[in-house]
């Protein structure tokens, strides 16, 4: 049983506005009610540079920025993009008015649900602003006709934030100092009913000694910054909201913020009862990923008093188990538990829902796939970050081979939570939701040139996670010294010293790698699908391989429809109420490509030569002989192939001798399974072996095939038992005796070997040139798509497509028909004839004392099927005269006529009834030597940016001058313009 995806292949760069959406966290697109078309959608997306300033004077500085419009949100970023950034609903803004300011001042005031006064400055020529007013007008219009600023009032009671700031509240009174909540009696362990949402830290206390966490100075920092610069939905980042975050976040705050600073607060206001819904609509279903998720739920921080409780554990299986449903590709994983129980400690369900899928999809993507190769990447970057930034210590670890996945995978997968005590490592989670990804890769630790092995590497961060909470200077005479924890320390050595670490550089680490790490990937996949196999039959282990090779390609050219659960066998074949695993299962389409690679005869190679270029076109097959194989490769009867099949199937044939393969092709169109072959199934029989010769050289196949029909017929018929119906008159006067039914038995095992073994060119086919005709060759290795860099990747990539090479094709070949040196070569499949021979003359198998009568009376059925075969024949034969170039005159090579040059059913099927020599027609055949093809070329192969976020604690530039400042310092008291 295996599995096998392309998943990885198919990744693609993202765009520069993708990237945009992720450095401001918006969802790319916020679906609307009943499945429509978002009309926000249609609103242009636009960017303008302008001056941000607060409507407060002197609670900030002005920053010179960029202002976007992505509907439904409006977005700014200062120009170094770290200082000052804000992501709002469009549906959040109650009032625009341009402001009456100096002339040549174009400047706009918005008002926020909240009450905050943003200034904008418009500094762009004056048809650009009007522009961007113009798009700002439409947007906000859409949004009021779509509903959702009324939505904003119900939903805004769900924060915490607005209890906080407010100042009628009485939120504090019921709260205890570390801002779980105090229960109404003492009996009652069960606290206040709340609008707002909280996690089960409401209940069971939140980590950590709320004293030695100072969270009633963290509150009160945090009240003063909201009140003043917006809260949830509008929430403005200035630096001190950086500053505050890596201080540590409060605990009543914290899952509020992680989703306000992650984005996923606009997923959960954009789909207001989803996670209820989806629940609902899944109530009692079992899938892998469920089972998986009972498996794993005691495990999740078993240490933590609400995963001691059902309540807990049944919060988390509700989390774990929509999101599988909403994402059954990636379904659950390893590490996902660990981390979904984290975030339920701060945050509602609802709310960890929506979290969870920002985290797996956006901000650690491929972090939580089967495959784990988001994880792998990344644990190859941040080896070669220690290389450039600790080469010390990296070849300290090379020198006693240790290996810094041992210890750094866990981080990753868990956000440091598993491998840290809890309180340190969500002020670590806090930095992450904050500033990106980046922050994983800037912790570090110390005395690791002591260590010799892996044990000693694990030992030593283990006990140096656990002394986080000591303190950095014990000895130090100075008591403020001595108050520093390892863990600020940690923090301040990780954000000032790796500053160099940036958003873009991990970016362009993982672009370096990535290729690595796919194949790497699929490598393992590929020794674990060939262990997986229940028998390799006669093959060996590298010879599966080679089929996995073309079988994997067929999949990445033609990928098998996702299927949740395997499709169940339409036939008991034993192992009842076994439940199968999932296991990748090719159909027809797929298995085409497959035999492509394989069999010569399912593909048909054209050497084309147009005197400007020389190149092999390769087209799949497509005939009744291949479906006719894939059906009889299905023994399960599921209507798809696994790798298992493939490879019995292959055993099947290509190993055989030439009795096996006679009783194999036998088979193959034994339709019913009854050991004859009727009629019918003869002439199909005939027409798959005008299908495997369409392309040989000469007429010898033909008439092989001319004659096998004849033989077939003439020595049926002998065998027939007498028919006690009485003999027909024919045109001509004579008797003719009554013919067999078309789907009667007609010819058994014995009398088709015979027939066969009569034929010196059939009798080599299936001696060796069937099983040969299946070849096991090494393929090319396929190439990754290649990631656009700049603008020179991005104009080749738009150039260098399939279609485009197709039509430069078609456009040469057209000139070199004009010009007179337009060639096409179909290469044979067998190859054994590479020079015209007559075909030799019939002799019939039948004494004269055996023969019932002149077998024209036998071949009657077969002229009266003369259509159906014809057609059969033609669909074989290449339709245009294009690809039919017979006379090939190459310099110093010989010339291959076509195989199909004029070809049909009917003359041969009138010689056979005549018993007489088969009037073929052959073309003048030249001495020339025949063309090699080993040295002709399969052709040309194929041959972003996050910005830069420094370190919180460097100097933040305004981008303004003097004068600038001064300019918005009066737009504070503007009037608007009547």
């Amino acid at each position: 049983m295996s599995t096998i995806s392309t998943a990885l292949r198919n990744f693609k760069e993202p765009t520069k506005e993708q990237l945009t959406h992720i450095f401001f966290s918006a969802p790319n697109s916020v679906p609307s009610n009943g499945g429509e078309k978002n009309p926000a959608d249609e609103i242009e997306k636009m960017d303008i540079n302008a001056v941000l300033s607060l409507g407060v004077q002197g609670e900030e500085d002005a920053y010179a920025g960029k202002l976007y419009i992505m509907a439904p949100y409006l977005a700014f970023a200062s120009l170094d993009r770290k200082s000052v950034r804000f992501t709002i609903p469009l549906s959040t803004i109650r009032r625009v008015e341009r402001l009456n300011a100096r002339a040549g001042i174009y400047a706009l005031s918005l008002s926020t649900w909240h009450g905050s006064k943003i200034i904008v400055q418009l500094t762009s020529l004056r048809p650009t602003a009007d522009l961007f007013c113009s798009l700002l007008r439409d947007a906000l219009k859409v949004e009021l006709q779509r509903g959702q600023m009324r939505a904003v009032k119900g939903f805004v009671k769900t924060c915490y934030s607005e209890q906080l700031v407010s100042t009628t509240s009485t939120v504090a009174d019921n709260e205890r100092e570390d801002g779980s909540l105090i229960s109404e009696e003492k009996d009652d362990p069960s606290p206040r009913e709340s609008t707002y949402h909280g996690g089960l830290g409401l209940k069971f206390k939140f980590p950590g000694d709320p004293k030695k966490l100072r969270e009633a100075s963290k509150i009160k920092l945090w009240t003063q910054y909201l009140r003043v610069h917006g809260r949830n939905l509008t929430l403005l980042r200035y630096p001190q909201c950086t500053r505050l975050v890596q201080v540590g976040l409060p605990n009543r705050l914290r899952g509020e913020m992680w989703e306000t600073l992650s984005g996923s607060v606009y997923l959960r206001f954009s789909n207001p009862g989803y996670y209820q819904e989806l629940l609902e609509k899944n109530a009692g279903r079992t899938t892998t990923s469920t089972e998986d998720i009972e498996k794993d739920l005691h495990r999740s921080l078993p240490e933590y008093a609400g995963y001691q409780s059902e309540e807990g554990i049944s919060a988390l299986r509700r989390v774990l188990q929509a999101y599988s449903f909403k994402n059954p590709e990636l379904g659950y994983c390893q590490a996902m538990n660990i981390l979904a129980a984290a975030i339920l400690i701060y945050m509602s369900e609802e709310q960890a829902f929506w979290l969870l899928e920002v985290l797996c999809d956006r901000l650690l993507p491929g972090y939580y796939a089967p495959s784990m190769h988001g994880t792998l990447l990344d644990q190859r970057v941040f080896e070669a970050l220690v290389q450039r930034c600790l080469p010390i210590i990296h070849d300290h670890f090379q020198e006693v081979d240790v290996q810094l996945s041992v210890a750094s995978l866990p981080w990753f997968l868990s956000l440091y939570i598993n491998s840290m005590p809890m309180i340190f490592a969500f002020r670590i989670v806090d930095c992450f939701f904050c500033m990106g990804p980046k922050v994983l890769f800037q912790i570090n630790g110390e005395k690791l040139l002591q260590i010799q092995d892996d044990g000693g590497f694990l030992n030593l961060m283990r006990d140096y996670f656990a002394s986080l909470g000591e303190s950095a200077h014990p000895t130090s005479p100075d008591p403020r010294a001595r108050a520093i924890t390892r863990f600020q320390e940690l923090l301040l050595v990780s954000f000032r010293e790796f500053s160099v670490i940036t958003d873009d550089m991990i970016l362009s680490e993982r672009r370096r790698f990535r290729s690595e790490i796919i194949h790497s990937i699929e490598s393992f996949s590929k020794r674990s699908a060939i262990r997986n196999l229940k028998t390799l039959g006669r093959f060996s282990k590298d010879q599966a391989g080679l089929i996995y090779d073309a079988l994997y390609k067929a999949i990445c050219l033609v990928p098998p429809p996702p299927d949740a659960i395997p499709p169940p066998a339409l036939v008991a074949t034993g192992d009842v109420g076994t439940e199968e695993k999932p296991e990748t299962r090719i159909q027809l389409r797929t298995f085409q490509y497959f035999l492509s690679e394989i069999a010569t005869w399912a593909r048909d190679e054209r050497i084309v030569s147009n005197g400007f270029q020389r190149r092999i076109d390769r087209e799949i097959a497509e005939h009744e002989f291949i479906d006719r194989l894939f059906f009889f490769w299905d023994t399960a009867c599921r209507g798809a192939l696994s790798f298992q099949d493939l490879i019995s199937g292959l055993d099947g044939v290509m190993f055989n001798d030439l009795m096996e393969n006679i009783e194999w092709f036998f088979n193959l169109h034994d339709k019913n399974k009854d050991g004859f072959l009727t009629k019918d199934e003869v002439l199909t029989l005939s027409e798959t072996f005008l299908f495997i010769f369409r392309y040989e050289v000469g007429d010898a196949y033909l008439g092989a095939v001319s004659r096998f029909m004849t033989n077939a017929f003439e020595y049926g018929d002998a065998l027939q038992p007498p028919s006690d119906e009485p003999p027909q008159t024919n045109e001509q006067g004579g008797e003719t005796p009554p013919s067999l039914p078309t789907n009667q038995p007609y010819l058994n095992l014995a009398t088709f070997r015979m027939v066969v073994l009569a034929d010196e060119v059939l009798e080599s086919f299936f001696e060796t040139d069937l099983s040969a005709s299946f070849r096991l060759e090494p393929l090319p290795e396929m190439e990754l798509p290649v990631s656009s860099s700049g603008l020179l990747g991005d104009i080749w990539s738009t150039i260098a497509t399939d279609n485009n090479k197709k039509m430069f094709n078609m456009f040469t070949d057209e000139i070199g028909k004009t010009i007179g040196k337009h060639q096409v070569i179909h290469r044979p499949s067998i190859g054994r004839y590479t020079k015209l021979e007559e075909p030799k003359a019939r002799e019939s198998l039948l004494t004269p004392s055996m023969r019932h009568s002149a077998s024209k009376s036998s071949l009657s059925s077969v002229v009266s099927t003369e259509t159906t075969t014809k057609t059969a024949v033609s669909t074989v034969s290449p339709s245009t005269t294009s690809t039919l170039s017979v006379d090939v005159n190459v310099p110093g090579k010989g010339s291959l006529p076509s195989a199909a040059s004029g070809f049909s059913s009917l003359p041969m099927l009138h010689a056979a009834a005549l018993m007489e020599r088969t009037p073929f027609a052959i073309d003048d055949a030249k001495d020339d030597e025949d063309e090699s093809d080993s040295e002709l070329s399969a052709g040309e192969n194929d041959d972003q940016v996050m910005d830069e976020v420094d370190a919180f604690l460097e100097a933040h530039d305004s981008g303004l001058t003097d004068a600038d400042k001064e300019v918005a310092k009066d737009l504070i008291h503007a009037e608007p313009v009547k």
